[in-house]
């Protein structure tokens, strides 16, 4: 590798961080050039010397907003073995989520796939491609408990994935835009409760 490429690379990483939190706050639409020169101190033509256009900015800040609550929640998952602690840790997670400073502007999913449904077919893609990992991740949660005598047999692996995730995304976006925690609260503790309920 060449130390051009190097720098290159290094640049792009840079405005990627830089703005990542922007595009997630504003949106696609409602990020401006203004936006993205400000919060990274570099020229237009900089920006966009690194990047084709403003489309590929966020499509790559998206993987890297989705990337860093993948990896938050990963870890806290990791920390445990049985699966119910395991699946507790998204509740524990969201409830909190107004205080987290990379959460507090939204899940990047949700602000995403509201935003970017009908006007950015890129974006929608990812949003849908992340809520797949997601889904999946959920299942295998619930899969490997059953298999460990964790959870109940016969519990439906995608009904709580898909539970899990509405309650989630329907709490944080009340609170997101209420900017108050109690309804937040309320449903976590019914999740909290719906997952104690799995155990076996």
């Amino acid at each position: 590798m060449t130390v051009s490429t190097s720098k290159s690379d290094r640049t792009k990483q840079f405005i990627i961080e830089k703005t990542a939190p922007i595009f997630n706050a504003k949106g696609f639409a409602g990020t401006s050039l203004t936006d993205m020169t400000v919060a990274t101190g570099l020229t237009k033509g900089s920006i966009y010397g690194n990047f084709e256009n403003k489309d590929e900015v966020a499509l790559a800040a998206f993987d890297y907003n989705f990337n860093n609550v993948t990896n938050y929640i990963k870890n806290k998952i990791l920390a445990t073995e049985n699966s119910i602690e395991r699946l507790l840790v998204y509740p524990k997670v969201y409830r909190n989520f107004l205080v987290i400073p990379f959460l507090k502007p939204g899940c990047p999913i949700l602000n995403t796939s509201t935003e970017a449904d009908d006007t950015h077919p890129e974006l929608k893609a990812k949003a849908a491609n992340a809520l797949s990992f997601w889904k999946a991740s959920i299942e295998n949660q619930v899969k490997r408990g059953i298999a460990r005598g964790e959870i109940k047999s016969g519990t439906n692996a995608t009904a709580i994935a898909v539970v899990l995730m509405s309650l989630i995304e329907g709490s944080v976006m009340q609170a997101k835009v209420t900017q108050k925690s109690k309804d937040l609260s309320i449903a976590m503790d019914y999740l909290e409760k719906l997952i104690l309920d799995l155990k076996a």
